[in-house]
């Protein structure tokens, strides 16, 4: 029987393919046992129990990601401005009528303590220097949608990002 020689075109190739077939194997490999690093998020607590409202809510926020920002939007022909994303999904996804700027949406609704946020509640941002200046609607595990600019659009944020924490001014409810 030959045997064949290292420099035989042949099998270098089959050594290559060897060799990255076992080198893609130890990447896929470690990939998946690597720990995944995240923002740091409040201590995880006990499940809130079901919610249908606020899960409609949650639910339907989601359904708007990649919507155009529109300043004054109200409605997804046009584009959302914040304010007007936070009425959208509380009329479509809720059956509850809201209306009013960021600052007004403040006022109108109950204070909470950041550690009992449920999907559907409200998070206020200072982005404008002024109070109250960005809402969004919290959705669950440290995470708010909201029509961020004109070149986003509405997207999903972390609450522990850095620019969102720098400005996070308090979590709301307008629910029970």
């Amino acid at each position: 029987m030959k045997r064949a020689r290292a420099s035989d075109p042949l099998t270098l190739r089959r050594h290559l393919i060897t060799g990255l077939g076992l080198t893609w194997l130890s990447l896929i490999t470690a990939c998946s046992t690597a720990p995944v690093s995240r923002p740091a998020e409040p201590a995880a607590q006990t499940p809130a129990p079901y919610n249908k409202v606020r899960n409609d809510l949650a639910l339907f926020a989601l359904s708007l990601l990649d919507t155009p920002y529109k300043w004054g939007g109200r409605g997804p022909a046009t584009g959302f401005d914040c304010s007007g994303l936070v009425a959208h999904i509380y009329r479509k996804g809720g059956g509850i009528a809201v209306k009013g700027t960021s600052a007004e949406l403040g006022r109108k609704s109950r204070p909470i303590d950041r550690s009992a946020l449920l999907p559907g509640d409200l998070v206020f941002f200072n982005t404008l220097g002024a109070r109250h200046s960005h809402v969004g609607v919290y959705v669950g595990g440290g995470r708010f949608v909201h029509a961020s600019n004109p070149r986003t659009g509405v997207r999903v944020d972390h609450l522990s990002s850095r620019y969102y924490a720098q400005r996070f001014e308090g979590a709301h409810s307008l629910l029970e």
